[in-house]
């Protein structure tokens, strides 16, 4: 147990170093988005902690770090252990980097006992799910699991820059982003280890769990457009104005998900209006809408619906909305095999078993479109994340890499038998 312990405070430790620049853009918080100078010195960092675990490293064409540790036959296939090392603004320093920190330290410890399996192990370092840069997130799972448009690389950030311009000036390549996808025969499996971003875990006094599902969701921007005019000669009765019109849309999101079943939740996370100046009325407002169910079919319905009262709102007041459909993403169930041989780890261990859907989206949601995966809950602190008060505890941490290797251990059977 005294390893597991030891790669548990490592990887915890890891994820505290890269809080604070250079890997944060700004100074008393963790800021760390895709395709910046944090970004790459995070990436030139988690680069020596793979060459020291005993792996060759690399980056693909659309900047995801890869650490491949080989199995007994080079060029055997993958199991993928992975996550994302970006952040929204004023994050967390656990939300993603942990798994990837976890992983490093699992092909660590098998390196050190000289250990060689049936397969290769790759740990990736992916780029960019949070999408706190551009607004569709998952570019670099996507890329890997084959699953990338061309039209992303189209995005452009509130900069005006675009990720192919962003992604060039990084060292990646966007016209050669296809040579990133990974062929299914390939890989084996995909493991994503991560705090559930949620209170369940905590509130039941439980360290790990093993998630079932991962939920839907779809991204949406909505532009409501009206006639910009001054703020102090413009009668209230004469003016065209969307900033009500979009306080009235947000309503609407909340009530319509507040009535809905299978965790229908939505969210308005970023708003502007334009152009932007305390004495001018704006010609239009520009807002997001994040919207997530368990089901595609309970989100599309709220979309449907949220979409509808949009346009009749900013008709009842003589404007213009228009609702653009960002990123959509199905919902993603685990594979039932693996979330089996992850259940024995947590036995072996003498844990309680506890099953649970995730919220939140993941990289592995995408990577199930290239192979089987499963996702490894870690219980956070008050179940915050997406706030600097994000915290996990050493001993968790500890058992979610000795719940790895076991799963490691238990599919090394299944693959020689």
């Amino acid at each position: 147990m005294t390893a597991g312990l030891d790669i548990g405070a490592r990887a915890k430790a890891r994820c505290d170093a890269l809080g604070a620049p250079p890997y944060s853009e700004a100074e008393g918080q963790l800021t760390r988005r895709f395709l910046t100078a944090a970004h790459g010195a995070a990436l030139d960092a988690i680069t020596h902690w793979m060459l020291e675990a005993g792996m060759s490293v690399r980056r693909d064409a659309a900047a995801n770090l890869i650490g491949r540790y080989e199995g007994e036959t080079p060029g055997a296939k993958a199991l993928i252990i992975g996550s994302h090392i970006d952040s929204v603004r004023n994050g967390g320093r656990y939300d993603g980097p942990l798994g990837v920190m976890l992983g490093v330290d699992v092909v660590e410890a098998l390196s050190r006992a000289g250990r060689r399996l049936p397969f290769a192990i790759e740990v990736v370092a992916f780029g960019d799910e949070e999408g706190s840069r551009f607004p569709a997130s998952m570019s670099c799972s996507r890329a890997i699991a084959g699953t990338l448009d061309a039209s992303a690389l189209e995005m452009k950030d509130a900069e005006g820059v675009s990720v192919a311009q962003a992604l060039t000036a990084f060292g990646g390549d966007p016209a050669g982003v296809a040579s990133a996808a990974r062929k299914p025969e390939d890989v084996l499996a995909f493991l994503e280890a991560h705090i559930e971003q949620g209170p369940v875990l905590e509130a039941e006094g439980l360290a790990l769990g093993v998630v079932t599902a991962i939920a839907a969701q779809k991204r949406l921007m909505v532009r409501i457009e009206g006639v910009a005019g001054h703020a102090g000669t413009t009668p209230m009765t004469l003016r065209k104005d969307p900033g009500p019109a979009a306080a009235e849309a947000m309503l609407a999101l909340e009530r319509i998900c507040r009535a809905g079943t299978d965790g229908l939740v939505g969210t308005v996370g970023r708003m502007t209006a334009l152009p932007g100046a305390f004495n001018v009325i704006p010609g239009a407002v520009e807002f997001s809408m994040d919207i997530r169910a368990e089901t595609s079919t309970t989100r599309d319905e709220a979309v449907l619906t949220i979409g509808a009262e949009i346009h009749a709102l900013a008709a009842k007041r003589g404007l213009s909305a228009t609702v653009t459909l960002m990123q959509a993403l199905a919902e993603s169930p685990c594979d039932s095999s693996l979330m089996s041989l992850l259940e024995q780890a947590l036995r072996d261990l003498d844990l309680p078993l506890r099953r649970l859907p995730s919220g939140a989206g993941h990289d592995a949601m995408v990577m199930a479109d290239l192979c089987p995966t499963a996702m490894l809950f870690i219980r956070c602190e008050g179940g915050i994340s997406h706030n600097p008060a994000e915290a996990v505890t050493e001993a968790d941490c500890a058992l979610a890499a000795q719940a790895m290797l076991l799963f490691i251990d238990k599919l090394e059977r299944r693959e020689r038998a």
